[in-house]
């Protein structure tokens, strides 16, 4: 007989890019929070920062150095304007990238928002093996990473294999 995997909680951060949310009015931030607390993972904090690359960069670089985060979740800021940057603020802390993450994120929300998915920069990866998962900004693109992707990959139960069970691998060179 083989004993139930039990869940294990994880230590997520969430930053909201904008240059105009502010707490008061911050949805899509909100959303992911609420999200991983029902699903039984700690936020530890929360930030909102404008949509310039060194802001961004500082703000990840700062949870991926800090042993006590897990998870970073990021909203805003991956589409094609000028002034989105996420991207290329997160892409140079990577370690590793999980390509297959932007893809299927884009397939999935072709079922929703069709064509307009092609402007979504996605993406995700590893850094200081620390998951981070770059969202769109809208609350529709951030509930349809976390419920369809994201959830059941932090879920140490799901089955074939979860993100969770690698992280003890993630700091092995």
């Amino acid at each position: 007989m083989t004993a139930e995997k039990q869940f294990i909680p994880l230590n997520i951060a969430v930053l909201v890019v904008s240059d105009s949310r502010t707490e008061a009015d911050d949805v899509s931030g909100n959303l992911l929070v609420e999200r991983a607390i029902d699903a039984g993972h700690c936020v530890i904090e929360k930030k909102i920062v404008p949509d310039n690359i060194y802001r961004i960069r500082a703000a990840v670089s700062s949870w991926i150095a800090a042993d006590a985060i897990n998870v970073v979740l990021t909203t805003g800021g991956t589409g094609v304007t000028g002034r989105d940057g996420t991207p290329e603020a997160v892409e140079p802390l990577l370690d590793k990238t999980l390509a297959g993450f932007g893809e299927i994120f884009r397939m999935i929300s072709y079922q929703e928002i069709k064509t307009s998915t092609i402007q979504s920069r996605a993406i995700a990866g590893v850094a200081n093996a620390t998951y981070i998962f770059c969202l769109p900004g809208s609350s529709g693109a951030c509930r349809t990473a976390w419920d369809v992707l994201i959830r059941e990959q932090l879920d140490y139960r799901t089955r074939p294999c979860n993100l969770v069970q690698l992280m003890p691998r993630l700091r092995e060179e």
